[in-house]
């Protein structure tokens, strides 16, 4: 599971590798870097909102 949120995150700032793309295309399970996403972009959210909010004061 670790290495999928590595390569989630990796992603995310857009740095992942061609071959370890390649890599996770061919032996990763969809399942799992979708969930894996979703739950990045969600804490992502949460994390933005809760700044501005704070920062709004």
């Amino acid at each position: 599971m670790w290495r999928v949120i590595k390569s989630v995150l990796a992603a995310f700032f857009g740095v992942q590798k061609e071959r370890q793309r390649q890599h996770d295309f061919e032996h990763g399970k969809p399942g799992a870097f979708i969930l894996v996403g979703l739950l990045m972009g969600v804490v992502f959210v949460v994390v933005i909102a809760a700044l501005a909010i704070y920062l709004a004061g």
